[in-house]
């Protein structure tokens, strides 16, 4: 197996005009193929913004936060650095549910309910989609595109799963001192 050189670099610039600073991530991967992946569903309500958002990146980092303010419940951030081995797991999980031949356009658009978001970057496919929150198979049957709605509603399932599963099994295991 090859080696593989993998960099990312966060950067700060600071604003000249406000008080604010531009954030930038470059991401490097020398093994001829980028890779990204990131989800967000949520909505604005009674309790305000509340959300769940995950995103792989190419330098196997795994960023996760979850917001609640229900019962004035804080907001919950892990992050969690994955192995290669992970990393095409995931690659294969998205590759073989064929999203990135699917459209959105006949989606639900985000209403009150709330929005999905699904972006995914393999190599030189790159994806971006954007609907209405998804409670059940029921929503996608009754859809404008129910093939592709149901793609997207498994696939999503399936990377819930995994980053659940994950986050669950690198909080809870304690190291051998």
């Amino acid at each position: 197996v090859a080696a593989i050189l993998k960099t990312s670099h966060n950067l700060t610039i600071p604003s000249h005009s406000s008080s604010s600073s531009i954030h930038l991530q470059v991401h490097i991967i020398m093994d001829g193929e980028e890779f990204y992946c990131r989800y967000y569903v949520g909505h604005k309500g009674k309790y305000g913004h509340e959300f769940m958002e995950f995103e792989f990146n190419p330098d196997g980092l795994l960023r996760y936060a979850n917001n609640s303010n229900y019962k004035n419940d804080i907001m919950i951030r892990k992050e969690v650095n994955c192995s290669p081995a992970v990393i095409e797991e995931l690659k294969r999980i998205i590759q073989e549910s064929e999203i990135t031949r699917e459209d959105d356009n006949q989606w639900p658009e985000p209403d009150r309910v709330g929005r999905q978001e699904l972006e995914v970057k393999i190599g030189n496919e790159h994806i971006s989609f954007t609907c209405a929150k998804i409670g059940s198979l029921l929503d996608v049957q009754e859809s404008s595109d129910p093939e592709g709605l149901r793609i997207f509603y498994y696939l999503v399932q399936d990377l819930k799963c995994l980053v659940f599963s994950l986050i669950g099994l690198h909080f809870k295991i304690k190291p051998i001192p």
